[in-house]
């Protein structure tokens, strides 16, 4: 059970990074959103005046730190649960920053918005059937 449990979080967060890593690519190389084939007049509402800063969290914190989760989870580390946790909860943040500036824009909003709570889910569960979340 524990080896599943750990693979299906593994999985989401591979999922989850290999559509940040690229995006958020994009918008640090073309701020204007082109890359991502946005325009900067939805983020009007927003604090950002373009999409670096935006691009710089999405590469970072929802592309690279969930492809090292993701390695974690797949090692079965007795930690894995607390990333997959932190990062679950900052993906279900950021859907919802998105939603609420830029509203819903794109089908991709609602599907990382589950990948994340699933995330979430499945690290509690890691943590509840491995019985330790100390670092090995």
């Amino acid at each position: 059970m524990l080896k599943r449990v750990a693979v299906s979080t593994g999985i989401i967060q591979a999922f989850v990074a290999l559509g940040a890593i690229p995006a958020g690519l994009s918008m640090i190389f073309e701020p204007d959103g082109s890359g991502v084939g946005m325009s900067t007049e939805i983020l009007a509402k927003s604090p950002f005046p373009d999409f670096f800063i935006p691009g710089l969290f999405l590469f970072f914190v929802n592309g690279l730190f969930n492809l090292i989760a993701a390695y974690i989870s797949f090692k079965r580390k007795r930690y894995a649960g607390i990333p997959g946790i932190i990062l679950g909860s900052f993906l279900v943040i950021w859907i919802c920053t998105q939603v609420y500036y830029i509203g819903l824009a794109h089908f991709v909003q609602p599907l990382f918005f589950m990948a994340g709570v699933i995330e979430i889910i499945l690290s509690y569960i890691f943590i509840a059937k491995s019985g330790s979340t100390a670092i090995e």
